[in-house]
């Protein structure tokens, strides 16, 4: 049993972290993060939320995903739309092709006949562009078809997937891992 634990305060919390005005000191995971149509306000600003968490390089949002000011996204993202850079790009396929050109490696979160599980990624994979799908049809066929590869978070229950915010969640923080070891 742990004894005399003390519960930081928000201000002794706040010293630790990077302010917006120290954003280009902070050393970025080299992620990119496509949301290929989200459908959920909520999703999109808790994934908000995660992506300056792991801070991330940029998020695109694509398709008919919400994106700031929508109210909800910026309900849930509870300011981090703000420290977090991001744009909205209608047709994802051509960001993927310029994101390749540039060197960036592109993964899709999908359940695919040749993922693996995203805890196998390795260093030698960034920079890299997550692509996360919609919450009923996943990350689109077309986008898939412009992979370097695909990783899978591997479900154990009766459900074949988890929510999206969350499966994000999962694996940004572990590409944070395996970047920073």
């Amino acid at each position: 049993m742990i004894s005399n634990i003390a519960k930081l305060s928000h201000q002794e919390i706040s010293e630790n972290r990077s302010t917006l005005d120290s954003l280009d000191q902070v050393n970025k995971l080299p992620v990119y993060v496509l949301l290929d149509s989200i459908r959920s306000s909520y999703n999109v600003g808790s994934i908000f939320r995660t992506s300056d968490g792991a801070m991330v390089n940029k998020l695109y949002l694509c398709g008919y995903t919400p994106h700031p000011p929508h109210k909800e996204v910026l309900k849930t993202a509870l300011g981090s739309h703000e420290s977090v850079e991001w744009e909205f790009v209608k047709n994802p396929v051509e960001l993927v092709k310029r994101l390749k050109a540039d060197g960036v490696k592109i993964c899709a979160l999908e359940q695919t006949d040749k993922s693996f599980p995203y805890y196998e990624m390795k260093s030698s994979n960034f920079p890299l562009c997550l692509i996360v799908g919609n919450e009923i049809s996943g990350v689109s066929q077309d986008l898939i078809d412009l992979c370097d590869f695909a990783v899978d978070i591997p479900q154990y229950g009766i459900k074949q997937s988890l929510n999206v915010a969350v499966a994000y969640g999962i694996t940004i923080f572990e590409l944070r891992k395996i970047h920073t070891t």
